[in-house]
């Protein structure tokens, strides 16, 4: 079985370097071209269902997928808890004026950090108690039952699932960045432990 995480294209609030969170643009033709080339890379698997959340720019990455794919009916469930992260007060801010004004330190902590309090907002580890919860409840259990599972969302939702998936530290969750497109790709087996890793459309990630 598969476990396919794929975040989403570019957004305009990507390329102007601003924090989304929970508002809703669309993608950009750029974005929209990166869904395409993620979704060419996985012509290989057969996907069962797919799980995404509200947020436009998600929903739009998926279906580019699925019509690319030639999987167009694919069934897709959609849930609240696969939002990106709240960036409470800081939404909207530009993120590199803000690494001026807070310092690298600081910044890193606030963007990339366990459990940096945002006011208003989430950290990361709001993000994985509501994402990995879903998770266990959700999306497992159709592994389980042989099907091929694709979720699309946004980087810090996606950060939390592999945290959960590959036992990453506290201290070392800073480290991990998803960029815009691309893909991970995780092979289980019957025992529903992963026995396969793989980066699709890999590429920096400068937003």
């Amino acid at each position: 079985m598969y476990l396919i995480l794929v975040r989403h294209g570019y957004s305009e609030y990507n390329i102007k370097g601003l924090w989304t969170g929970w508002r809703n643009p669309s993608l950009t033709p750029e974005g929209e071209k990166e869904a395409e080339k993620a979704g060419r890379t996985l012509r290989d698997i057969p996907l069962s269902i797919g799980f995404t959340s509200p947020l436009i720019r998600h929903k739009e990455t998926l279906e580019i997928i699925k019509k690319i794919l030639g999987n167009e009916t694919m069934p897709i469930i959609i849930s609240d808890c696969l939002k990106e992260r709240n960036y409470g007060d800081y939404t909207g801010k530009n993120k590199w004026e803000m690494e001026k004004k807070l310092g690298k330190e600081k910044f890193m902590d606030l963007r990339r950090g366990w459990d940096y309090p945002i006011p208003n907002g989430e950290s990361l580890k709001d993000v994985y108690e509501r994402v990995v919860g879903y998770y266990k409840v959700n999306i497992f259990p159709k592994l389980m039952d042989n099907q091929n599972v694709i979720i699309s969302s946004s980087g810090n939702a996606l950060r939390s699932l592999v945290k959960f998936l590959e036992h990453i530290s506290d201290e070392n969750i800073v480290n991990l960045e998803i960029a815009p497109g691309e893909v991970y790709v995780y092979t289980f087996n019957s025992k529903g432990e992963i026995i396969k890793k793989e980066i699709r459309n890999s590429h920096p990630n400068t937003v």
